[in-house]
Protein backbone atom coordinates (compact mmCIF):
# COMPACT_ATOMS: atom_id res chain seq x y z
CA UNK A 1 0.00 0.00 0.00
CA UNK A 2 1.47 3.58 -0.62
CA UNK A 3 0.49 6.47 1.18
CA UNK A 4 -1.00 9.45 -0.68
CA UNK A 5 0.64 12.37 -0.65
CA UNK A 6 1.06 16.55 -1.73
CA UNK A 7 -2.78 17.89 -1.69
CA UNK A 8 -3.12 21.56 -0.38
CA UNK A 9 -1.88 22.61 3.53
CA UNK A 10 -3.44 20.77 6.08
CA UNK A 11 -6.80 21.75 7.82
CA UNK A 12 -7.32 22.11 11.47
CA UNK A 13 -8.21 18.27 12.54
CA UNK A 14 -11.72 18.41 13.74
CA UNK A 15 -12.32 17.44 17.02
CA UNK A 16 -15.15 14.49 16.28
CA UNK A 17 -17.61 13.34 19.12
CA UNK A 18 -19.16 10.39 18.03
CA UNK A 19 -21.67 8.24 19.82
CA UNK A 20 -21.25 4.66 17.55
CA UNK A 21 -22.34 1.42 17.22
CA UNK A 22 -20.29 -1.67 15.64
CA UNK A 23 -19.89 -1.04 12.12
CA UNK A 24 -18.79 -2.73 8.91
CA UNK A 25 -14.88 -2.62 8.35
CA UNK A 26 -14.02 -3.38 12.25
CA UNK A 27 -13.93 -5.86 15.01
CA UNK A 28 -14.46 -4.04 17.91
CA UNK A 29 -16.78 -1.70 19.07
CA UNK A 30 -15.63 1.42 16.96
CA UNK A 31 -17.31 2.46 13.45
CA UNK A 32 -14.92 2.46 10.57
CA UNK A 33 -14.76 6.54 11.01
CA UNK A 34 -13.97 6.42 14.76
CA UNK A 35 -11.45 3.54 14.00
CA UNK A 36 -9.79 6.06 11.09
CA UNK A 37 -9.55 9.27 12.99
CA UNK A 38 -8.52 7.30 16.41
CA UNK A 39 -5.94 5.99 14.14
CA UNK A 40 -5.12 9.30 11.37
CA UNK A 41 -5.85 7.17 8.80
CA UNK A 42 -7.80 5.39 6.29
CA UNK A 43 -7.28 2.68 3.58
CA UNK A 44 -8.98 3.06 0.42
CA UNK A 45 -9.45 0.64 -2.83
CA UNK A 46 -8.57 2.03 -6.28
CA UNK A 47 -8.28 0.60 -9.47
CA UNK A 48 -5.28 1.93 -11.38
CA UNK A 49 -7.77 4.00 -13.75
CA UNK A 50 -6.31 7.65 -14.21
CA UNK A 51 -6.94 10.38 -14.07
CA UNK A 52 -9.87 8.87 -11.46
CA UNK A 53 -6.98 6.60 -9.60
CA UNK A 54 -3.54 4.88 -10.24
CA UNK A 55 -0.11 4.55 -8.91
CA UNK A 56 2.77 6.58 -10.32
CA UNK A 57 6.28 6.61 -8.55
CA UNK A 58 5.18 5.51 -5.73
CA UNK A 59 2.10 7.55 -5.11
CA UNK A 60 -1.38 6.88 -5.25
CA UNK A 61 -2.49 9.60 -7.75
CA UNK A 62 -5.78 10.58 -9.43
CA UNK A 63 -9.07 13.26 -9.49
CA UNK A 64 -10.76 10.67 -6.81
CA UNK A 65 -7.43 10.48 -5.22
CA UNK A 66 -7.19 14.27 -4.38
CA UNK A 67 -11.17 14.18 -3.45
CA UNK A 68 -10.88 11.62 -1.24
CA UNK A 69 -7.18 13.15 0.32
CA UNK A 70 -9.25 16.55 0.80
CA UNK A 71 -12.41 15.35 2.45
CA UNK A 72 -10.87 13.03 4.93
CA UNK A 73 -8.43 15.69 5.72
CA UNK A 74 -11.64 17.74 6.82
CA UNK A 75 -13.06 14.84 9.01
CA UNK A 76 -9.89 14.71 10.98
CA UNK A 77 -7.77 11.68 8.68
CA UNK A 78 -4.33 12.70 8.18
CA UNK A 79 -3.45 10.00 6.31
CA UNK A 80 -5.07 7.72 3.29
CA UNK A 81 -3.79 4.95 1.63
CA UNK A 82 -4.31 2.71 -1.18
CA UNK A 83 -4.71 -0.82 -2.00
CA UNK A 84 -4.49 -1.56 -6.35
CA UNK A 85 -7.31 -3.66 -7.13
CA UNK A 86 -9.29 -4.54 -10.47
CA UNK A 87 -11.91 -2.61 -10.92
CA UNK A 88 -14.61 -5.60 -10.94
CA UNK A 89 -13.43 -6.27 -7.56
CA UNK A 90 -13.28 -3.47 -5.67
CA UNK A 91 -16.73 -3.52 -4.18
CA UNK A 92 -16.40 -8.10 -3.13
CA UNK A 93 -12.76 -6.58 -1.35
CA UNK A 94 -14.32 -3.39 0.39
CA UNK A 95 -16.79 -6.17 2.08
CA UNK A 96 -14.21 -8.06 2.82
CA UNK A 97 -12.70 -5.79 4.85
CA UNK A 98 -9.67 -4.59 2.91
CA UNK A 99 -10.04 -1.80 3.00
CA UNK A 100 -12.94 1.19 4.52
CA UNK A 101 -14.37 3.20 1.02
CA UNK A 102 -13.66 3.05 -2.75
CA UNK A 103 -11.88 5.98 -4.23
CA UNK A 104 -12.11 4.95 -7.78
CA UNK A 105 -14.70 7.06 -9.19
CA UNK A 106 -17.21 4.54 -9.59
CA UNK A 107 -20.43 5.12 -10.54
CA UNK A 108 -23.67 4.85 -8.89
CA UNK A 109 -26.31 1.63 -10.25
CA UNK A 110 -28.96 -0.12 -8.66
CA UNK A 111 -27.24 -3.02 -8.60
CA UNK A 112 -23.92 -1.72 -7.26
CA UNK A 113 -26.02 -0.23 -4.37
CA UNK A 114 -27.87 -3.56 -3.25
CA UNK A 115 -24.08 -3.91 -2.44
CA UNK A 116 -22.61 -0.99 -0.95
CA UNK A 117 -23.00 2.37 0.19
CA UNK A 118 -22.42 5.37 -2.08
CA UNK A 119 -21.51 9.01 -1.29
CA UNK A 120 -22.95 11.77 -3.23
CA UNK A 121 -21.96 12.47 -6.96
CA UNK A 122 -18.28 13.75 -7.25
CA UNK A 123 -17.92 13.62 -10.91
CA UNK A 124 -20.35 13.14 -14.17
CA UNK A 125 -19.31 11.07 -17.14
CA UNK A 126 -19.52 10.52 -20.83
CA UNK A 127 -17.73 7.76 -23.16
CA UNK A 128 -15.24 7.87 -25.52
CA UNK A 129 -13.81 5.22 -28.09
CA UNK A 130 -9.93 4.45 -28.69
CA UNK A 131 -8.57 3.23 -31.70
CA UNK A 132 -5.49 2.96 -33.80
CA UNK A 133 -4.54 6.33 -35.55
CA UNK A 134 -6.36 7.08 -38.70
CA UNK A 135 -8.86 4.13 -37.74
CA UNK A 136 -11.76 5.87 -36.35
CA UNK A 137 -13.91 6.02 -39.03
CA UNK A 138 -16.36 8.35 -38.42
CA UNK A 139 -17.54 6.56 -35.38
CA UNK A 140 -19.25 8.68 -32.91
CA UNK A 141 -20.78 5.77 -30.52
CA UNK A 142 -20.76 2.06 -29.80
CA UNK A 143 -23.49 1.35 -32.40
CA UNK A 144 -21.78 2.71 -34.82
CA UNK A 145 -18.86 -0.54 -33.87
CA UNK A 146 -21.42 -2.67 -34.07
CA UNK A 147 -22.41 -1.59 -37.60
CA UNK A 148 -19.26 -1.59 -38.68
CA UNK A 149 -18.81 -5.52 -37.18
CA UNK A 150 -15.31 -4.37 -35.32
CA UNK A 151 -13.50 -6.02 -32.35
CA UNK A 152 -14.51 -3.96 -29.14
CA UNK A 153 -12.57 -4.18 -26.00
CA UNK A 154 -14.25 -3.25 -22.82
CA UNK A 155 -13.68 -3.17 -18.78
CA UNK A 156 -14.04 -5.45 -16.67
CA UNK A 157 -16.97 -4.30 -14.51
CA UNK A 158 -17.38 -1.06 -16.20
CA UNK A 159 -20.11 0.34 -18.07
CA UNK A 160 -19.16 -0.29 -21.47
CA UNK A 161 -19.35 -3.69 -20.95
CA UNK A 162 -23.13 -3.51 -19.95
CA UNK A 163 -23.54 -1.60 -23.11
CA UNK A 164 -21.97 -3.92 -25.03
CA UNK A 165 -24.10 -6.88 -23.85
CA UNK A 166 -26.80 -4.67 -24.24
CA UNK A 167 -26.36 -4.02 -28.29
CA UNK A 168 -25.77 -8.11 -28.43
CA UNK A 169 -21.64 -6.83 -29.04
CA UNK A 170 -19.76 -9.75 -27.64
CA UNK A 171 -16.93 -7.75 -26.39
CA UNK A 172 -13.53 -8.29 -25.28
CA UNK A 173 -13.13 -8.14 -21.65
CA UNK A 174 -9.57 -6.50 -20.10
CA UNK A 175 -8.81 -6.08 -16.55
CA UNK A 176 -7.28 -2.32 -16.67
CA UNK A 177 -7.17 0.42 -19.00
CA UNK A 178 -3.90 -0.19 -20.36
CA UNK A 179 -4.78 -3.76 -20.93
CA UNK A 180 -7.77 -2.53 -23.40
CA UNK A 181 -5.06 0.00 -24.96
CA UNK A 182 -2.51 -2.41 -25.96
CA UNK A 183 -5.37 -4.88 -27.16
CA UNK A 184 -5.83 -1.78 -29.75
CA UNK A 185 -2.38 -1.38 -30.68
CA UNK A 186 -1.58 -4.76 -30.67
CA UNK A 187 -4.88 -5.65 -32.91
CA UNK A 188 -6.32 -8.07 -30.41
CA UNK A 189 -9.05 -4.99 -30.39
CA UNK A 190 -9.84 -2.51 -32.97
CA UNK A 191 -11.71 -0.59 -30.62
CA UNK A 192 -11.56 0.25 -26.50
CA UNK A 193 -14.87 2.04 -25.25
CA UNK A 194 -14.17 3.60 -21.44
CA UNK A 195 -14.86 6.76 -19.83
CA UNK A 196 -13.88 9.49 -22.38
CA UNK A 197 -11.92 11.61 -19.77
CA UNK A 198 -9.56 8.43 -18.83
CA UNK A 199 -8.85 7.24 -22.94
CA UNK A 200 -7.88 11.21 -23.34
CA UNK A 201 -5.42 11.27 -20.55
CA UNK A 202 -4.13 8.15 -21.47
CA UNK A 203 -3.55 9.09 -24.95
CA UNK A 204 -2.38 12.63 -24.10
CA UNK A 205 0.17 10.73 -21.85
CA UNK A 206 1.27 7.93 -24.17
CA UNK A 207 1.81 9.92 -27.36
CA UNK A 208 4.50 7.36 -28.85
CA UNK A 209 1.65 4.45 -28.53
CA UNK A 210 -0.02 5.44 -32.37
CA UNK A 211 -3.65 5.80 -30.73
CA UNK A 212 -6.63 8.65 -30.90
CA UNK A 213 -9.57 9.13 -28.86
CA UNK A 214 -12.70 10.17 -30.88
CA UNK A 215 -15.28 12.82 -29.12
CA UNK A 216 -17.09 12.17 -26.12
CA UNK A 217 -20.67 10.96 -26.30
CA UNK A 218 -23.61 9.83 -24.06
CA UNK A 219 -24.55 6.28 -25.11
CA UNK A 220 -28.04 5.56 -25.93
CA UNK A 221 -29.62 2.10 -24.73
CA UNK A 222 -33.10 1.56 -26.45
CA UNK A 223 -33.89 5.33 -27.18
CA UNK A 224 -32.24 6.52 -23.68
CA UNK A 225 -29.14 8.35 -22.72
CA UNK A 226 -27.32 6.60 -20.26
CA UNK A 227 -26.44 9.30 -17.87
CA UNK A 228 -22.94 8.62 -15.47
CA UNK A 229 -22.31 10.28 -12.16
CA UNK A 230 -19.51 8.34 -9.98
CA UNK A 231 -18.72 8.68 -6.54
CA UNK A 232 -16.71 7.20 -3.43
CA UNK A 233 -18.50 3.75 -1.84
CA UNK A 234 -18.76 2.34 1.91
CA UNK A 235 -19.59 -0.25 3.26
CA UNK A 236 -23.67 -0.37 3.94
CA UNK A 237 -23.40 -0.28 7.18
CA UNK A 238 -20.72 2.58 7.83
CA UNK A 239 -23.51 5.35 7.13
CA UNK A 240 -21.82 7.34 9.66
CA UNK A 241 -18.45 7.59 7.33
CA UNK A 242 -20.95 8.32 4.05
CA UNK A 243 -23.08 11.05 5.98
CA UNK A 244 -20.06 12.66 7.68
CA UNK A 245 -17.91 12.54 4.20
CA UNK A 246 -21.04 14.04 1.89
CA UNK A 247 -21.22 17.07 4.35
CA UNK A 248 -17.60 17.29 3.72
CA UNK A 249 -17.98 16.87 0.10
CA UNK A 250 -21.11 19.16 -0.52
CA UNK A 251 -19.15 21.99 0.62
CA UNK A 252 -16.34 21.35 -2.21
CA UNK A 253 -18.18 19.92 -4.72
CA UNK A 254 -21.14 23.24 -4.48
CA UNK A 255 -17.78 25.48 -4.95
CA UNK A 256 -16.98 25.50 -8.86
CA UNK A 257 -13.02 27.14 -7.85
CA UNK A 258 -13.01 24.67 -4.44
CA UNK A 259 -13.96 21.19 -7.17
CA UNK A 260 -11.22 22.31 -9.64
CA UNK A 261 -8.81 23.53 -6.66
CA UNK A 262 -9.03 19.54 -6.17
CA UNK A 263 -9.73 17.52 -9.18
CA UNK A 264 -8.04 20.44 -11.95
CA UNK A 265 -4.78 19.38 -12.17
CA UNK A 266 -6.00 15.55 -13.51
CA UNK A 267 -8.08 17.30 -16.43
CA UNK A 268 -11.28 17.42 -14.56
CA UNK A 269 -13.73 20.99 -15.92
CA UNK A 270 -16.99 23.02 -14.85
CA UNK A 271 -18.39 20.08 -17.25
CA UNK A 272 -17.44 17.67 -14.64
CA UNK A 273 -18.77 19.01 -11.93
CA UNK A 274 -21.78 17.77 -10.53
CA UNK A 275 -24.87 20.10 -10.54
CA UNK A 276 -26.78 18.86 -7.50
CA UNK A 277 -29.87 18.16 -10.42
CA UNK A 278 -28.97 13.94 -10.43
CA UNK A 279 -28.71 12.95 -6.84
CA UNK A 280 -27.42 9.05 -5.46
CA UNK A 281 -31.12 8.75 -4.17
CA UNK A 282 -32.18 8.88 -8.18
CA UNK A 283 -29.85 7.06 -9.43
CA UNK A 284 -29.79 3.52 -6.97
CA UNK A 285 -33.61 3.60 -7.18
CA UNK A 286 -32.95 3.34 -11.19
CA UNK A 287 -35.46 6.65 -11.55
CA UNK A 288 -32.46 7.99 -13.85
CA UNK A 289 -30.68 6.72 -16.83
CA UNK A 290 -27.07 5.14 -15.38
CA UNK A 291 -23.92 4.35 -16.50
CA UNK A 292 -20.61 3.35 -14.75
CA UNK A 293 -16.95 3.63 -15.24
Amino acid sequence: MKAIKGLAAATSILALTLTLGACGGSDSDKSTLQKAVDDGKITVGFAGEAPYSFEKDGELQGASVAMAEAVFKELGVDDVEGVNTEFGSLIPGLNADRFGAISAGMSILPDRCEQAAFGNPEFMYTTALMTKKGKQDGMKTIDDVKKKGLKLATMTGAVESDYAKDLGIKSQKVGTPQDGMDAVTTGRADVFALTAISLNWMAKNNKDSGVEVGDSFVQEIKGVPQIGAGATVFRTDDTELRDKWNEKLDEIVSDETKYLDVVGDFGFTKEERPDGEITTDQLCKGELPTAKS
